[in-house]
């Protein structure tokens, strides 16, 4: 007899492999090919394939150009557009490893002078991080390496391409990443914190800001910062930052909250007995032995060397 709950697992199960096989199925023609006698004939077919979204096919024909005719301009275009074929069929690495071997042997080729191989490797890492599902972790709290990737390889685009008609597109993957990025950092930063660790709060914080501003976290990150710098004796910093929000962001939820901080950390010295006693080298003690001569005095042989019993700071 089936336990109560393992049955939705069976029933979930059922339906992944039910759906799995649907997909099968409509996709059981996918593949078929009728090949031509010229090189041109095949890319044109191929190119269909593609904007058809039948990656298998398409990827069929552009390595038959390969295969029967290397020596024809559209061999070199064939590999570029077998790249696109892996890239839809979601090869990621392939098409990435791909792109890459076409820079390197075609650096001169229009499809690599306007950016369009470049972006395409960006993207592919992109496109290989996936989103969030209710059954793991949110992606704040899984290893960033391959976003880390993306980014690099987006912002080298942007950085060595400035006139390809793919920055705009780029721009807009990079926004992405940069958020998904900063929302690791902020997963981090507030762990650090919750679990009574200011210092890591206070680095995880400052990388957020320096590398992710305008995505959403600076005035949480502010806020959060100064509080952290407060725990771990460093209130000039702590002024700092408040300044910034208060400044930055008047109408933030937490400028009220940074002005009620600020005053209080600023009167904080003001309140405090003396900053006199944080330097013993000079002490008023060198005074009264001048101006105290008198011979009645009969136990303190050396006047320059008094019991200082008022030189207790703290």
């Amino acid at each position: 007899m089936i336990s109560k709950k393992l049955l939705p697992i069976l029933v979930l199960g059922a339906a992944l492999a039910f759906g799995g096989a649907l997909g099968c199925g409509s996709k059981a023609k996918s593949g078929v090919v009728e090949y031509s006698v010229s090189a041109q004939k095949n890319y044109e077919k191929g190119l269909k394939e593609l904007e058809n979204k039948e990656w298998v096919a398409a990827a069929k024909y552009f390595g038959f150009i390969k295969t029967r005719f290397p020596y024809s301009k559209y061999a070199v275009l064939a590999e570029l557009r077998l790249a696109d074929a892996e890239f839809g069929a979601e090869s990621y690495i392939e098409a990435i490893d791909s792109y890459r071997l076409f820079i390197k042997f075609h650096p001169t080729h229009e499809m690599v002078a306007n950016g369009y191989a470049t972006f395409r490797i960006g993207e592919g890492y992109y496109r290989q991080l996936g989103g969030n599902f209710w059954m793991f972790p949110p992606t704040s709290e899984k290893d960033q390496s391959s976003t880390e990737d993306a980014a690099s390889e987006l912002k080298s685009f942007l950085d060595k391409y400035p006139d390809s008609p793919y920055r705009e597109k780029a721009k807009e993957i990079v926004i992405k990443v940069g958020k998904r990025l900063a929302d690791h950092e902020w997963y981090v930063a507030r762990y650090y914190w919750d679990r009574g660790k200011p210092m890591g709060t206070v680095i995880r914080l400052r990388r957020l800001l320096e590398r992710y501003r305008g995505v959403g976290y600076d005035e949480e990150a502010l806020w959060l910062l100064g509080r952290a710098y407060v725990a771990v004796a460093m209130p000039d910093r702590a002024r700092g930052v408040w300044a910034e929000l208060v400044t930055k962001y008047p109408k933030s939820n937490h400028a009220g909250d940074a002005r009620s901080a600020l005053s209080s950390v600023r009167g904080a010295p003001a309140s405090a007995p003396a900053p006199a006693p944080l330097t013993p080298a000079a002490p008023p003690a060198a005074a009264p032995p001048a101006a105290t001569p008198p011979a009645t005095a009969p136990a303190s042989p050396d006047p320059a060397a008094p019991n200082p019993t008022p030189a207790s700071p703290k």
